[in-house]
C-alpha cells in the first residue's frame, strides 16, 4: 500500500463507528472508543526464505513508517512521541490501564500521536514476539493517553 492508501485508512477508522465490545481480527482490534488496524507486516522469522529478506522486510516497515509518519505530521502537526515503558511497568503493578493503551503497551515501546478532533492517531509498529514479525499498525482512539 502507499502512504496515501495508508491516510485513507486512517481516514476511514475515524469515520467509523466503535463496537460496544472488543473485537479482533488478524491484525486488527477494535473496542469501545478505539481501533487499531495492520497496514503493512514483515514475514514471521521462522520462514524459510532467510534472514536477509527479512531484515530487508524490516528496512521496509520502517521506511514506511517514516513516510507515513511525515505524511500524518504534514496533515496534523507536530506528533507527540509517546513511551509505553512506564504504561507497561504500571499494568505490571496492578493498574488497570485502558485500553486501547494496555494492548499498545503490550506490542510496542513507543508511539506516534496526533491530536485530529475528538479523535488521538496513532501510529507504531509492533511485534508481538522477539522472533515474530514487525507490523506497521495505526489507529484512531477517543480516549487520552493515561
Amino acid at each position: 500500500m502507499t502512504t496515501a492508501e495508508h491516510l485513507d485508512t486512517i481516514d476511514r477508522l475515524r469515520e467509523k463507528e466503535f463496537p460496544p465490545e472488543p473485537v479482533r481480527t488478524g491484525g486488527s482490534s477494535s473496542g469501545p472508543g478505539f481501533h487499531l488496524v495492520q497496514l503493512a507486516r514483515t514475514r514471521d522469522f521462522w520462514d524459510d526464505d532467510g534472514a536477509a529478506g527479512r531484515i530487508e522486510e524490516a528496512d521496509q516497515i520502517g521506511a514506511e513508517y517514516g513516510a507515513l509518519a511525515q505524511a500524518a505530521t504534514d496533515r496534523w502537526g507536530e506528533p507527540q512521541i509517546f513511551g509505553l515503558g512506564t504504561l507497561r511497568d504500571r499494568g505490571f503493578a496492578g493498574e488497570e490501564i485502558p485500553q486501547p493503551w494496555d494492548e499498545l503497551g503490550s506490542s510496542t515501546d513507543h508511539v506516534h500521536l496526533w491530536r485530529a478532533g475528538a479523535h488521538w492517531i496513532v501510529l507504531y509498529v509492533a511485534q508481538w514476539a522477539c522472533d515474530g514479525a514487525y507490523q506497521l499498525m495505526a489507529g484512531v482512539t477517543v480516549t487520552d493517553p493515561p
